[in-house]
């Protein structure tokens, strides 16, 4: 099984917010790699990475990082797969992190989910390998029905709950 999803972490303390991504990735049985490497203490490391992962048959980068955050740009300064980043909150509530992924120069963008919205970018992944692909196509479509399903249920049993004053 080949990987067709990268997960890159600044640090592997970003693992906790990640977490969502790999869960989500496998439940979809969407195969994935999950590696740390650092723009700032392993840079050539990174751009070996980030040159040759479309040749080992990635088709999507996810990308996270803290404070400067420049692991996602730097990324998709080299490759030419989509990126998306997912800012760590660490400092400034994030803010840092999500800047330095919105302020991309033209030519190099980085799509960017909220702070710490790794579940977002794997469910973004999987809308860009559905592009072309019927089979994940059919993942996007039963996984968007069962966010409905989870509304209905939920309201089944908010109609269940008895208050003095509530009336529905």
């Amino acid at each position: 099984m080949k990987a067709l999803v990268s997960i890159i972490m600044g640090s592997t303390s970003d693992m906790p917010v990640m977490e969502a991504a790999f869960k989500f990735l496998d439940s979809q049985e969407i195969p994935f790699e999950v590696l740390a490497l650092s723009a700032h203490r392993t840079p050539d490391e990174v751009a070996e990475y980030a040159k040759n992962a479309h040749s080992r048959g990635i088709r999507v980068i996810i990308a996270a990082a803290g404070m400067a955050a420049h692991l996602p740009g730097v990324i998709a300064a080299m490759t030419p797969l989509p990126v998306v980043g997912v800012p760590i909150k660490s400092s400034f509530d994030g803010l840092d992190a999500t800047l330095s992924m919105l302020q991309m120069p033209p030519g190099i963008p980085v799509a960017t989910v909220a702070v710490n919205g790794a579940q977002n970018a794997a469910i973004l992944a999987l809308q860009i390998l559905a592009v072309n692909d019927t089979q994940m196509l059919d993942k996007v479509v039963n996984f968007k029905s069962s966010l409905k399903q989870k509304i209905v249920k939920a309201n089944a049993e908010l109609a269940t709950t008895i208050y003095k004053f509530k009336t529905n």
